[in-house]
């Protein structure tokens, strides 16, 4: 390309400044969404890795038992009987902190603080936490031994709950109030460590096991094995000195499987993200469409004066270029930006549904930030290529005939229609066949290009049908509106596509969250029978004593009371989740049946003959009725039985439920992890709180949530979970907004000439305001219409494909009757909005003007 042409390029991106900034917003809003998401994403994973890597340090491996962990004699055994020098002995737990106070002369904090409590050996560390060995930086962490109590911090912690050595502080630990003094802080060479330890509470393992309610038992042992063959060997010995039930596998392994649970929920955000990415594509084809038509004269002129059609080409994809850098950079900048808040959510997401984790600022890879500009760069040009080929594959004087764009927009719909045709095809295949979740968001874009190419064709079929009634509501400005939208399908068609897509994102996604919530409500509703529910305050999953459900059982106005166990117990494939409860009958009807006979599997439960298995766990696991989970335990290796598969949308991991003696009976365990209570008719349920509260002891903190109460909470989370979701969605309608702005700003420049001929007969401006306005509302209406069978196959797939391949669930798709009519309102409202400014343009410019610029 010439430095003639290139000026020329340049000039005409600086003579429309409009087109231009619309386009560059296009691609920056689109690359600000992916990098958000992407960012977010990673700022949680980099949390997830430090925190693991400060409480993990060098282990190799880790030796673990079942629910009540490791007797203190297996670390002993370790050392002596197999000869593994470097071995540490951990209990952790999450516990928090009570009235947790920010930096001294701020505001107690709105919700309490938790941390993760990190019980050790300080002898035994140096080989595994250089923080916690001699010579670390900061506090003497030999002071945890000769002290009660004692307990060590981050600085960075210490200093956020306002706290310094030598005082102490309340935290709430299994349920119980406890009281910690900070003997010392942890002062990390570099920031990043500081972040690792951030959150981490330190104490003896001693200490750790009394205010844990865990003595003489350990959660696990840490090993610092060699490699080669001495490893080995060293490895054999350790599981040979382990008791029956225990394990030994690699450090990163359980990280591993942390962080597998995440997966499909960044997997499902990363996709939406890119949606709104996609709409830009649409804004950025009509862009440069427009761009080439607005300089069909110029092109075709120097066309026949002999500039090359490589030329031209360059000439458009350079302009192409220019607003895809410009786009890109200050969609990255954006990004970070709104990164910083769809941070939090994230975290929140991932505290609610799977793990505690604690992000404290934005992390910003690179490698994010090169994606980012690659996928907004690569994208315009991809965009730009049909218009950068139009411009070069007609001869000069076609180039210069306006119609032939048109002509050629026309000629091409068998075409796009096929190829849409086909693309659907392979879209709904793919959703169809088994396969991975990529598959599935593979299946759902061939939804959305091949919909996008069917939407021209569809607009022009709309608006032969809708040309009489627009005729007889608007008369002669309403037939010339329909007849007009046609006249411009190469602006048009693009401009309803983009608002179709984002349109059926608003309903598909919108649909498939109502589903969801109406399925999880129904599910509350047939889960939660009892009157109150009680488990130990603070982080969810702390043990209870089972004689204070005794003593519950004993108040007046409690009928019955049913207990439940919640663990992790090893078995060959891996942790598993198990829920031992009482077999009640009114308990059963908590747990409905997706496969199986109810009576049989029932009675093979309460026989300890068989479990049942959660959804989400014979999803993951492929296991139906008739399978077997081999489970270890201290009485031995276990077969268990697959007696049927219930209906769980607690958690996408899974469980298997059995009956509590049974667990009793395997693993040895007396705790409880909560129970519920069902009252006598006209029994006073605060009478019972408050009754049992005092038989529990000013000590223990319970949480006692009334059924009304735990159904708000778990749709509050629910919601929370959304949230994210929610805000994808609007971001991709505003870009689809955008594109549709730009699409009637460009109709307006377009058609000068042509309005301004209309007001030279006699138009006045209030007829060319409705000629506008029903011109942008017949947009919108075709849009609306289009949008709603392509939204309802969106909630559909992902209801019944989508989710099923994330999580497990099977999830009812519930069509509420305003489903039908929001695609209207949402397309006819955002093609209204868009089209303000551009009539308002038509009405204030001049005839003579317009006529003269022509």
């Amino acid at each position: 390309m010439t430095p003639l042409l290139r000026r020329s390029g340049l000039r005409h991106l600086a003579r429309h400044p409009w087109q231009a900034g619309l386009s560059v917003l296009g691609v920056a809003l689109g690359v600000a969404v992916v990098v958000a998401i992407d960012l977010a994403n990673a700022s949680a994973q980099r949390a997830f890795t430090l925190s693991t890597e400060a409480v993990v340090g060098r282990t190799t491996h880790q030796a673990t038992g079942g629910p009540g962990g490791l007797p203190e004699e297996t670390y002993r055994r370790l050392v002596l009987a197999a000869g593994i020098d470097e071995a540490a002995p951990v209990v952790e737990d999450w516990v928090t902190v009570e009235a947790a106070t920010k930096a001294a002369g701020k505001a107690a904090s709105d919700s309490p603080r938790v941390l993760h409590l990190l019980g050790v050996d300080p002898f035994a560390e140096a080989p595994f936490r250089p923080y916690l060995g001699p010579g670390a930086a900061g506090t003497d962490v030999s002071a945890l031994l000769t002290r009660p109590g004692a307990a060590v911090l981050a600085a960075g912690t210490a200093r956020e709950l306002g706290l310094v050595p030598g005082g102490s502080f309340t935290i709430l630990a299994a349920g119980q109030r406890r009281r910690v003094e900070l003997v010392g802080v942890l002062e990390p060479d570099d920031e990043t460590a500081g972040r690792a330890l951030a959150d981490l509470l330190v104490v003896d393992v001693a200490t750790a096991q009394e205010l844990l309610g865990r003595v003489g038992r350990l959660n696990r042992i840490d090993l610092r094995l060699p490699d080669g063959a001495a490893g080995a060997e060293l490895l054999a010995r350790a599981r040979r000195a382990l008791p029956p039930g225990a394990t030994v596998a690699p450090a990163g392994a359980r990280a591993a499987r942390t962080e597998e649970m995440t997966r499909a929920f960044r997997v499902n955000l990363t996709a939406l993200s890119l949606l709104a990415l996609i709409c830009g594509v649409f804004l950025i084809y009509n862009a440069m469409t427009f761009s080439v038509v607005q300089r069909r004269t110029l092109l075709g002129t120097l066309r026949a004066l002999g500039v090359t059609r490589g030329e031209v080409f360059a000439l458009v994809l350079g302009e192409a270029l220019a607003v895809g850098l410009a786009g890109s950079l200050l969609g990255l900048a954006a990004g970070v930006l709104l990164g910083r808040g769809l941070v939090g959510l994230v975290a929140q997401t991932i505290n609610d549904l799977y793990f505690v984790l604690a992000v404290r600022e934005l992390a910003v890879p690179p490698a994010v930030l090169v994606k980012g500009a690659l996928l907004g760069t690569a994208a315009t040009l991809l965009a730009a290529l049909a218009p950068a080929h139009e411009a070069t594959s007609a001869p000069p004087r076609a180039v210069l005939i306006r119609s032939s764009l048109e002509s050629a927009a026309r000629r091409a719909l068998p075409r796009a229609a096929a190829l849409g045709l086909a693309l659907l095809a392979l879209g709904a295949l793919l959703l169809a066949v088994p396969g991975t979740l990529l598959v599935s968001f593979a299946g759902l874009f061939g939804l959305f290009l091949g919909a996008a190419l069917l939407t021209p064709g569809a607009t022009v079929l709309l608006m032969r049908l809708l040309r009489p009634a627009a005729g007889a509501l608007f008369g002669l400005l309403g037939r010339m509106a329909a007849g007009g939208v046609v006249a411009a399908l190469s602006r048009t068609g693009v401009a309803v596509a983009a608002l179709v897509v984002a349109v059926s994102v608003a309903v598909g996604v919108g649909t498939m969250i109502d589903s969801f919530r109406g399925t999880v409500r129904r599910w509350l509703d047939a889960s939660l029978g009892a009157d109150l529910y009680v488990v130990a305050a603070g982080r969810p999953g702390a043990p209870l004593d089972p004689a204070l459900a005794a003593r519950a059982a004993a108040l007046p106005g409690v009928s019955r009371v049913d207990a439940i166990r919640q663990a992790e117990v090893p078995s060959e494939r891996g942790p598993l989740r198990v829920l031992a409860v009482d077999l009640d009958p009114r308990g059963r009807r908590s747990f409905e049946l997706r496969q199986g006979r109810p009576a049989a599997a029932w009675r093979a439960v309460a026989a300890g003959r068989g479990v049942l298995i959660s959804e989400p766990l014979a999803s993951r696991w492929d296991l139906g009725v008739g399978s077997r989970l081999r489970v270890s335990s201290p009485a031995g290796e276990r077969v268990l039985a697959v007696a049927g598969v219930f209906y769980d949308y607690a958690s996408e991991q899974g469980a298997a439920l059995m009956a509590l003696p049974h667990y009793r009976r395997l693993w040895g365990d007396p705790f409880l992890s909560g129970f519920s209570l069902y009252l006598a008719p006209g029994a006073d349920e605060e009478a019972v709180e408050r009754a049992l509260r005092r038989a529990a002891g000013p000590d223990r903190a319970l949480a006692i949530n009334p059924n009304r109460e735990l159904r708000r909470r778990s749709l509050e989370v629910f919601d929370r979970t959304f949230r994210i979701t929610a805000v994808l969605r609007l971001l991709a309608g505003l870009v689809a907004f955008i594109g549709v702005l730009s699409a009637l700003m460009a109709l307006q420049l377009e058609r000068a000439r042509e309005l301004a001929v209309l007001r030279a007969h006699g138009l006045t401006r209030g007829q060319l305001w409705r000629l506008v306005t029903a011109q942008t509302g017949l947009l919108g209406l075709a849009a609306g219409l289009l949008s709603l069978p392509l939204g309802l196959a969106l909630a559909a797939a992902m209801v019944h494909v989508v989710n099923r391949r994330s999580f497990g669930w099977t999830v009812r798709l519930d069509l509420a009757p305003e489903v039908f009519f929001q695609p209207l309102a949402l397309a006819l409202g955002a093609a209204l909005l868009a089209g303000l400014y551009p009539a308002w343009r038509m009405a204030r410019t001049p005839p003579a003007e317009a006529l003269r610029e022509e």
